[in-house]
């Protein structure tokens, strides 16, 4: 068995691959020099026992560890795919534990744990502990907010906030979702957004207005994270999301 195969389908090698991505995310944010902005929109709330739902877009889930204020416990919507099993490893080194499932496309993706995601979800929030939603992962578009947010903010009550992070030292992969992976020795921001809270009795109409709200403010932390290290920022995909399409798991 060469290398590659015995770290990619072996347990052990499971365990030596995320071990080294969690060391490297660790050199990333020890040597990098960090700057957060309006942090206080997150750690207030927390740090007084009120739940919230964090979202990051899924090209900026590197440094999702340290956006958070630990040790406060946060748990993270992993989906059930390769990639998702992968996060999810690297994720509970740093003591942050996995919600598995997608609430997307409900009425094709039934058997990938939908349901019973949203509603571990809420029950997290109903017993007081925060969640954290990619909410255009695994598959996109990117950068545009799915409907499910915003049925999961309306259900608990619990605000949304936007966080995003940059570097200025950083490689934008090919990938879909424009995966932005820092490097080491160079200059960080970590912005937060805004919490928005979504009432319970809103109209379709409503609801796509805040899903719009929410969206535009992802996008500006976002932006404003690049240019804060001097970096270009990055176009949202062309394709809108539908009204009533659920969020993905990371």
């Amino acid at each position: 068995m060469t290398l590659g195969k015995w770290l990619s389908n072996g347990p052990a090698g499971q365990f030596v691959l995320t071990f080294m991505v969690a060391q490297y995310l660790r050199l990333v944010h020890a040597t990098t020099r960090w700057s957060k902005v309006d942090s206080q929109l997150l750690t207030d709330p927390v740090s007084a026992g009120r739940p919230v739902i964090a979202i990051m877009w899924h090209g900026r889930l590197l440094m999702a560890p340290y956006v958070w204020p630990r040790p406060q416990p946060l748990h993270l919507l992993v989906s059930r795919h390769g990639d998702g099993e992968y996060f999810a490893r690297v994720m509970a080194q740093f003591g942050l534990p996995a919600v598995r499932g997608s609430t997307a496309r409900e009425d094709k993706d039934r058997d990938k744990g939908g349901a019973p995601a949203l509603r571990e979800m809420l029950g997290l929030l109903k017993q007081g502990l925060s969640v954290g939603i990619t909410p255009d992962g695994p598959r996109g578009p990117r950068m545009r907010l799915a409907m499910g947010i915003v049925t999961l903010a309306r259900l608990s009550g619990a605000p949304v906030v936007p966080i995003a992070f940059a570097t200025s030292h950083r490689r934008l992969l090919g990938s879909w979702d424009r995966f932005h992976l820092a490097w080491p020795f160079g200059r960080g921001a970590m912005v937060y957004g805004r919490p928005i809270v979504v009432a319970r009795d809103l109209d379709a109409e409503q609801q796509e207005a805040a899903r719009l709200e929410i969206e535009a403010a992802l996008n500006a932390v976002t932006d404003r994270a690049d240019l804060l290290v001097g970096q270009d920022t990055v176009e949202p995909a062309a394709a809108p999301v539908t009204a009533g399409q659920g969020e993905q798991a990371a």
